[in-house]
């Protein structure tokens, strides 16, 4: 049983739940699978769901489910809690800018061992447990993902760069790698490392990942799991659609800021790029990828261009 107050209520309702309105559910969910079926679905998948026993089952369910009916689920995960802990294990702490990683030698080490091994392999085991067939891949792996090193412009002073180490900025995604996996019937987990004409490595922003194998890939949808209902005005209020004006105007005033720029950054040029819909959803709501791709009524913020 769920440990989470919050969770387990949810789960004992879940529970008491009559045949005939669960059925009432699956024939809901009917044409939503007839509308994405064989389309591409990436998921950004961090924050809570990663570190809460139940809803990592949950999250890697949802992932079999949309692959039993007929989508194509591609997961791309971060680990920014567990590259902290490894760090402070070792008596280093992180340090951010503008809500990017800045990752000298040592830290990169790091981040390539807790993504690409610890991290990556417990998700392929939980999706293979849940009755998938999932394989991680580095962004390394097949030249996936190419990358320069990233100089961080100044979010108040454009004459400003910050050198933030080992962090690359995406120049080019080769999904064949992926689309191979894809078309033998497995489920790709990818880990956000990529390396530079120099055999280099880097880290990059998980959510800067997703948005550009969404865009190379012309996905039906990009859905990022964070820890919050979604994108939230300076009241606390639920932004349930933004657009790129709403979005310029949220960032001027501090609205948004830290984390949440790259998220957002990632997922309006994707938006713009064709992916026909980005979704900002909570992913401490057990089930919220079925919640938003198999219901009416969907979860967190839409982004549209």
């Amino acid at each position: 049983m769920p440990h989470n107050p919050d969770v387990k209520e949810l789960y004992e309702q879940i529970a008491t739940i009559s045949p005939n309105l669960k059925a009432g559910i699956l024939a809901e969910a009917l044409p939503h699978i007839r509308r994405f079926q064989g389309k591409t679905i990436v998921i950004k998948y961090g924050g809570n769901a990663m570190t809460d026993k139940y809803l990592q089952e949950c999250f890697a369910r949802d992932v079999v489910l949309l692959k039993l009916v007929g989508m194509q689920p591609i997961v791309v995960h971060g680990g920014g809690p567990q590259i902290d802990n490894a760090l402070t294990r070792l008596g280093k702490k992180g340090e951010f800018i503008q809500g990017m990683r800045v990752t000298d030698k040592d830290t990169m080490g790091i981040v390539e061992a807790v993504l690409g091994g610890q991290v990556q392999g417990e998700i392929v085991g939980l999706i293979n447990h849940a009755g998938g067939a999932a394989v991680g891949l580095s962004g390394r792996d097949g030249h996936l993902i190419q990358v320069k090193k990233m100089f961080l412009q100044d979010i108040k002073d454009a004459s400003i760069q910050h050198d933030i180490g080992q962090v690359g900025e995406v120049t080019k995604i080769n999904p064949a790698a992926v689309t191979a996996l894809i078309n033998g019937g497995f489920i790709p987990v990818i880990s956000p490392i990529g390396s530079d004409e120099q055999n280099q490595s880097y880290n990059i922003n998980a959510d800067v990942v997703a948005g550009e194998l969404a865009r190379t890939l012309n996905a039906e949808k990009l859905v990022m799991l964070t820890n919050i209902k979604g994108v939230l005005d300076k009241d606390g209020t639920l932004l349930t659609h933004l657009n790129t004006g709403t979005i310029d105007a949220l960032v001027a005033d501090g609205t948004l800021s830290g984390g949440m720029l790259p998220k957002i950054s990632s997922a309006l040029d994707a938006a713009k790029s064709g992916v026909n819909s980005v979704h900002i959803i909570d992913g401490r709501v057990p089930h919220c990828l079925l919640l938003e791709i198999l219901t009416d009524a969907g979860v967190g913020t839409m982004i549209s261009n």
